[in-house]
């Protein structure tokens, strides 16, 4: 999870994120410092490869009373296509489970065609629309 001394490599990765599909909150180094102090249930968490930050990720929901946390990732743009993506997915599947979820959602544009292939390749199902994007969902955890 992101620590508060890793504001500054947050702030550093948020500057080459594309934002074109992905915009959950400000892109900015203020923001990465309040991400970093934060104090809750919702998980973000960074990705470093040889000590860069390479990319970031968030559960967020829990903290708002959502049972069903929603899953966002972004990658430095200069490292797409390279399996961080899929390995922060993966983490982040791991972290959901271990906070006894049993599935997770995300949001994505219908024209983010990279993204789509990454999450049908992980066994998202679309699940509708929200907000004028396709809402994809995954069981991560056991059922009764």
């Amino acid at each position: 999870m992101v620590s508060p001394n890793e504001a500054e490599a947050l702030a550093d990765l948020f500057k080459d994120i594309d934002q074109r599909f992905f915009r959950p909150h400000p892109f900015t180094a203020d923001e990465a410092r309040r991400i970093a102090n934060l104090d809750g249930r919702d998980v973000y968490a960074i990705l470093f490869d040889e000590g860069r930050p390479v990319a970031y990720g968030m559960l967020r929901g829990w903290d708002a009373g959502f049972e069903t946390p929603y899953l966002g990732i972004a990658v430095r743009t200069d490292l797409h296509r390279r399996g961080f993506g899929r390995l922060m997915m993966a983490h982040l599947h791991e972290v959901a489970l271990a906070h006894g979820a049993k599935s997770v959602r995300l949001r994505v544009h219908s024209n983010n065609r990279a993204a789509r292939r990454l999450y049908e390749s992980l066994g998202y199902a679309y699940a509708g629309e929200e907000r004028g994007e396709l809402v994809m969902m995954i069981d991560v955890g056991p059922h009764p």
